[in-house]
């Protein structure tokens, strides 16, 4: 699975550098400039690690990185500075950074920081997953929409549950049955059914599905 690099960079000549440079090496990436974008597009989901610089106008990055631990986004994020104090990065660390790298730095550092954290971190399941207006809680096996509880099955659970810990991946019926179901003797109508029901329960209009897409003669893929 492609990991997905979301740069919070108001300089447009390093953000351009850093997005050639990650898109090279195989990354999915995209750029933001501002904090209350960021903050915005990492609750949305489908970032796997956040490159963020401190210096930034009106939000900076020690803000947005207190804001999405306080939400419970626990998204990994690299902070990038100027600043080579070391009070600056204690309190970087302190607000939930996972890495801190000081300006100028070299593209083979910056990869290799970034790998190191993605291996740490990647089979770390978050406390709660959101897209949308949906959050999943993971500890309290609760699903929530615009803050109220949804009621959900079990399996319904473990579905969605599947479907965020492969998300951008097309899962077939036959992994589906594997992952959810076990050793249950079930067939492919169950699948689709349990997807038709989830699918009520997470997308803004099930009959046009945003986040559990069908893959004709595949299966299913979830872009929450």
């Amino acid at each position: 699975m492609i990991a997905q690099i979301l740069i919070v960079e108001d300089d447009a000549g390093i953000a351009l550098g850093l997005e050639e440079d990650l898109s090279i090496e195989g990354y999915g990436v995209e750029v933001v400039r501002d904090g209350e974008t960021a903050v915005r597009r990492a609750r949305e989901g489908q970032v796997d690690l956040i490159l963020l610089d401190v210096m930034l106008p009106g939000k900076d990055g020690f803000a947005v990185c207190r804001e999405l631990r306080k939400s419970g986004v626990a998204t990994p994020i690299i902070l990038l500075t100027a600043r080579a104090a070391e009070a600056e990065k204690v309190l970087g660390l302190q607000l939930g950074a996972d890495d801190y790298l000081t300006k100028p730095f070299s593209p083979l550092e910056l990869r290799a920081r970034i790998q190191a954290v993605l291996r740490r971190t990647r089979g770390r399941e978050p406390d709660i997953y959101r897209f949308g207006d949906t959050e999943v809680d993971f500890a309290r096996c609760e699903l929530r929409r615009s803050g109220e509880v949804v009621p959900i099955t079990q399996v319904e659970f473990k579905l969605l549950t599947a479907f965020v810990r492969s998300r951008g991946r097309v899962l077939s019926r036959e992994q589906l049955l594997d992952q959810v179901w076990a050793d249950v003797n079930c067939g492919d109508r169950v699948v689709d059914t349990h997807v038709a029901n989830l699918r009520k329960k997470i997308e803004p209009d099930s009959a046009a599905p945003r986040y559990l897409a069908s893959v004709r003669g595949m299966g299913y893929r979830f872009d929450g």
